[in-house]
């Protein structure tokens, strides 16, 4: 039915009824939702959704995605320095939104999403006071490397996920970046080594086991220090943090660092070094500490989603 009428003068215009906005591509091609993923069983239980930029190319589907973001995420997305800055900012929101309305049984809109950050800087989403919604207290967190980005969600705990290419390259020495960051018994930990590649292996896994800790704590490289507190990949394949000493001319105490945290450190792609924290304050078992459920998704959201966990794609390490 066309809506362009011949109207008396004076007389108002009636605009058409509105559409349902659904994702789609030039050519009114349209992509429905695919399934919602299983449900977060638990507290120690995590979910990873990556995207590869590299394969996602086609014009269309790009703005299909830039339209999901809210004007101050597109305004920062444009402003990078280049169009692969530009095209990585603008996947990692539509990735977290996509993501996010998963979990709702998409019944809330991708679009729809607001967030938050907390005093330190870490994003949270913001429940309106009267939103129906808070029955999902879900937590989230990003990673971005050159050529892949990861959300993690979990389910009334917070989260922190962290992804590092294998092959990264350093500037300086291992060890000189270890005494710089990492603490003493780290470094003595990584002096040991005596294979180059394997000590800068060794390097990166601790590196994005720290990183994951640290946002998952929610307070920034500054609030807590990598040198705050060691972790150990202990033989029997758990990994343990505990705080590092305290010097003597050191006011910060770092009473807010806990070890009530759980972990999971995987290969994936056979390229990259990925950790994943999550907070867990339950007792455990007998035999110790529960570990940690990792599920890992490579998705192109809207149109593809596979299963990787239990694939060659991921190869856990802890």
């Amino acid at each position: 039915m066309h809506h362009r009428l011949l109207l008396r003068r004076g007389a108002m215009p009636v605009p058409p009824p509105p559409q349902p906005r659904m994702p789609g591509v030039a050519g009114a091609r349209l992509f429905a939702s695919l399934p919602p993923p299983p449900p977060l069983q638990s507290r120690r239980e995590v979910h990873v959704w990556y995207v590869c930029p590299d394969e996602l190319n086609d014009r269309s589907q790009l703005d299909m995605y830039m339209e999901l973001l809210s004007p101050s995420e597109r305004k920062n997305a444009l402003s990078m320095n280049g169009p692969r800055l530009q095209k990585d900012a603008m996947l990692s929101r539509a990735l977290l939104r996509t993501t996010l309305s998963r979990y709702t049984d998409s019944k809330i809109d991708p679009r729809s999403f607001e967030f938050k950050k907390n005093k330190f800087g870490k994003p949270e989403i913001l429940w309106r006071s009267d939103d129906s919604n808070m029955e999902w207290p879900l937590h989230f967190n990003i990673s971005h490397t050159s050529s892949l980005i990861a959300c993690g969600i979990a389910m009334d705990a917070p989260i922190g996920i962290d992804v590092e290419e294998k092959k990264r390259k350093t500037t300086k020495s291992i060890l000189s970046l270890a005494c710089r960051y990492f603490t003493p018994s780290e470094v003595d930990s990584l002096a040991k080594i005596a294979d180059s590649d394997a000590q800068r292996k060794e390097f990166i896994k601790l590196w994005t086991l720290k990183e994951a800790y640290v946002k998952a704590l929610g307070r920034g490289f500054s609030g807590a220090p990598f040198n705050k507190f060691s972790i150990q990949l202990k033989t029997n394949s758990r990994i343990q943090i505990t705080k590092a000493p305290k010097a003597c001319n050191d006011s910060d105490s770092g009473d807010y660092l806990s070890e009530n945290w759980r972990f999971a450190l995987a290969e994936l792609n056979s390229s990259y070094y990925m950790a994943v924290c999550i907070e867990d304050n339950s007792r455990g078992s007998e035999n110790g500490p529960l570990p940690l459920g990792l599920k890992v998704w490579k998705t192109i959201p809207f149109i593809e989603d596979t299963l990787v966990s239990g694939t060659d794609a991921v190869k856990l390490i802890t």
